[in-house]
């Protein structure tokens, strides 16, 4: 038969002839031919002129946009496609260019850096990473917030949250050289806290200083990490597990950063947490109650919160700036039977988070004298913008090498707690801080906490003009687990006769050792003037720390 002559046969031969030449297949990649009423281009391509023809293309993406750091860089002009540290990418300004910290705009992966040679530009960043584990099992801490504070105790980045691993990355602001290596006299302090752990530092645990100069070039960034990094949380006792928190956060512009915030009972304990660079917060272990939160920080007045805390976490507890006014406090010291050129700091501690036994406390950002470095007051202080609140003003807080006078009977050696109130004023100490020569440790623990597997020699200089000493130990929860003093009840054994000749005086620690527990001695001197025996001096408070090794090397 022949098709050709018949009619409808010819009409599909056409048409076919039609769709042979007409069309083309379905465009599968950027750059192939594709028609504005057709298939559609591949995900993220658009049907666009190109020449004579249509083409699948990528429309330029803006600064800020969302790119493939993996593919073709589409980013609009300048722009580059950087790779974030969670391997997206964004456009931006690319390595080395010059930003606006107000509105950065750099690619990802890159901070706009402040330049040691003055202005900004965008450089990889600095990371913080270490682990959080648990200081008795030495298992990771899932769930635990850490955060970085700059040398004033204000904190200069977001909250990291551990993984399944305990491991965190936090990234923290660094100047820059020109070359766009980070300058090397930056310091941080890190704060950690848990469900179900003591917050570090606190107690008699400190955080020492992190130096940008450890920082280590990596191929997305720099990275500090080292044994300062990694952060052990003391477990609370099972009493106080289970509890639950209080988040919220500060409404206060750029002050909002660096605030410590404390939950208040009626009981006035205190229960505190610092606010990360967005403002927000989260106290944990908190008991079931009433609390009044206050903020608090050198310039700011924040309004009080109202939080009754059941058995669930409570979240949405904001605090407000407030207009009301600041305060002053002023005061004198007298440094007494100490080395030459000695100088110490005063700071102002939240009393409701002060602890008689650590004497130690929360200092609030910025209510020190002065308001960092090294120690320099020798006698007047003032220490201004003081928010409404009660505080503790203690000095010789640091290590310093000078201790607060220990012995009562003398006008100058007792604790003095001030009251600030709203709108604030000028409050004036009445009586003069008497400080004088620590006793110096000479271990464990000189300048930090000392890890140990067997009980250690406790070990300080002598006074020279002691009658006799006395040792006590406490534990991380602030229990006195051992002593040596027959001017305390309950005490092993005597006093420690005062030596001559020597220059050091020893004795053997005989108190509990329990796998990753904290304990601190303090070494008091006394002199028997009169048939009355009183304090000289005593070891300072953030020395003589030792910790139990909870897997000893073999």
């Amino acid at each position: 038969m022949n098709f050709r002559k018949l009619p409808w046969f010819r009409g599909v031969a056409f048409s076919l002839a039609f769709v042979a030449i007409g069309c083309s297949p379905s465009p599968e990649k950027i750059g192939d031919e594709c028609e504005v009423d057709g298939d559609p281009c591949p995900s993220g391509s658009v049907c666009t002129a190109s020449g004579d023809a249509y083409t699948c293309q990528v429309p330029e993406i803006e600064v800020g946009g969302a790119c493939d750091p993996a593919g073709p860089d589409y980013c609009k002009g300048d722009a580059v496609c950087g790779k974030n540290p969670d391997g997206t990418g964004t456009c931006g300004i690319a390595k080395g260019g010059a930003c606006d910290p107000a509105n950065a705009q750099c690619a990802g992966g890159l901070t706009c850096a402040e330049m040691s040679a003055g202005g900004n530009q965008c450089h990889p960043l600095v990371f913080i990473k270490g682990m959080v584990f648990d200081s008795q099992t030495e298992g990771a801490v899932k769930a635990a917030q850490v955060m970085a504070l700059d040398d004033q105790g204000a904190s200069v980045s977001d909250v990291a949250v551990t993984d399944d691993k305990g491991n965190y990355a936090l990234a923290v602001p660094v100047a820059r050289q020109d070359d766009g290596t980070p300058v090397t006299d930056v310091a941080f302090t890190l704060r950690a806290s848990a469900a179900d752990y003591q917050t570090f530092p606190g107690g008699l645990r400190t955080a020492l200083p992190i130096l940008s100069s450890e920082a280590k070039a990596q191929e997305n960034g720099w990275d500090i990490q080292s044994t300062l990094t990694d952060i052990a949380l003391i477990g609370l006792p099972m009493d106080q597990k289970g509890l639950p928190s209080i988040s919220g956060k500060v409404v206060a512009d750029d002050l909002s950063s660096g605030v410590l915030i404390v939950a208040e009972d009626a009981m006035s304990q205190g229960f505190s947490a610092i606010t990360d660079k967005s403002g927000a917060y989260t106290i944990f272990n908190v008991p079931a109650g009433a609390y009044t939160v206050r903020g608090y920080a050198a310039g700011l007045q924040l309004t009080p919160a109202n939080a009754d805390v059941a058995m669930t976490n409570l979240t949405g507890v904001d605090l407000a700036r407030s207009e009301s006014g600041l305060g002053v406090v002023s005061g004198n010291l007298n440094i007494v039977n100490a080395f030459g050129g000695a100088a110490t700091s005063v700071v102002l501690v939240v009393a409701s988070t002060f602890s008689d036994t650590f004497v130690r406390g929360e200092v609030p950002r910025g209510l020190r004298t002065p308001l960092s470095g090294p120690p320099d007051v020798t006698g007047a202080f003032t220490i201004k913008d003081v928010p409404e609140g009660r505080y503790k003003v203690l000095a010789a807080f640091e290590n310093d090498g000078l201790v607060r006078d220990p012995d009562p009977n003398i006008a100058g050696t007792q604790i003095v707690e001030v009251s600030m109130p709203s709108p604030g004023q000028d409050v004036s100490l009445s009586d003069a801080f008497k400080i004088t020569e620590a006793l110096a440790v000479i271990g464990p623990g000189v300048d930090k906490a000392e890890a140990v597997t067997t009980a250690p020699m406790l070990t300080w200089a002598d006074d020279s003009s002691e009658d006799f000493y006395t040792v006590v130990v406490y534990n991380a929860y602030g229990e006195l687990v051992w002593c040596l003093s027959d001017q305390m009840m309950g005490c092993d054994g005597g006093s420690i006769p005062g030596v001559s000749g020597q220059p050091n005086v020893s004795v053997p620690y005989g108190g509990p050792m329990e796998p990753g527990m904290y304990y601190q001695f303090r070494a008091t001197s006394w002199r028997s003037s009169g048939g009355m025996p009183g304090p000289i001096a005593n070891t300072e408070d953030l020395r003589g720390v030792f910790y139990v090794d909870a897997m000893p090397s073999p």
